[in-house]
């Protein structure tokens, strides 16, 4: 890795918790413990799903029952710390005075905004304006290219989510596309593993929020969180090596 890409992401535009002491990408000496065997993405990871997906569809649904409400970038960003969406939807409607709390009419708001959202989403999101984050397709050309399995993840639905990853980054590239309507969202990266015929030790997820990332951790997963800023593009040599800096500061238990 270059020294601009070591800025780059030092300066947090992929996160990673690397500990003191550890290999960091562009270390010349690391070698590799075991070869990279796979690369999972969260959807969101791989594109910026919330931004120009889910915020044009709540836009569009609070337009659809009348309400004065139209989240704009930034106002998404600020809501995108809360962990999910009808959390956001609550917090708007009462900054605006909508609504409070324990308002039982205002639950029921909030119920058919979100319904109303999802439905325009799952009509309009594969025509929406959507594109691989920079880099992304690239990273994902070079793992194919050289066998390293490449798996999408999404809690979305499997209806919209399998051919938008056509979209993203091509026909026949993904060897796994896994959705919460294929399994429990707990497990889906243990599915795109069995899919992909890889084992957790040898692979390395890209996951787009602090939820995911706590699921792939908690399948022993190596991740790097993605925060949404631009990014130096990453090679798979750099992904093998972020993978064997996680595995030395979390090494597996020995047999006693």
């Amino acid at each position: 890795m270059q020294p601009t890409q070591q800025k780059a992401w030092r300066a947090g535009r992929f996160w990673w918790d690397w500990p003191s002491g550890a290999s960091q990408p562009g270390d010349a000496q690391a070698k590799p413990l075991t070869k990279l065997g796979a690369v999972i993405f969260d959807l969101d990871a791989l594109a910026d799903i919330e931004n120009a997906g889910h915020r044009p569809a709540f836009n569009a649904a609070f337009a659809e029952l009348g309400l004065d409400i139209e989240w704009s970038p930034a106002r998404y960003r600020q809501l995108l710390a809360l962990p999910d969406e009808r959390r956001r939807v609550a917090a708007e409607l009462r900054k605006r005075g909508v609504s409070s709390e324990c308002d039982v009419l205002a639950e029921l708001l909030v119920d058919e905004i979100c319904a109303t959202k999802a439905m325009i989403l799952d009509e309009t999101i594969l025509d929406s304006d959507i594109s691989a984050r920079p880099g992304m397709v690239d990273l994902i050309a070079e793992a194919y290219g050289a066998g390293v399995g490449v798996g999408v993840v999404s809690c979305g639905h499997h209806t919209w989510v399998e051919p938008l990853v056509r979209q993203l980054i091509g026909e026949g590239v993904a060897g796994a596309v896994v959705t919460a309507d294929d399994v429990p969202r707990g497990a889906l990266y243990r599915t795109a593993l069995a899919e992909l015929g890889a084992r957790a030790h040898d692979s390395l997820v890209f996951a787009g929020s602090q939820a995911s990332q706590r699921m792939a951790t908690a399948a022993g997963l190596p991740t790097i969180l993605v925060d949404g800023a631009e990014a130096t593009p990453l090679r798979v040599a750099d992904c093998q090596r972020m993978h064997d800096s996680w595995h030395e500061t979390h090494p597996r238990p020995t047999a006693a």
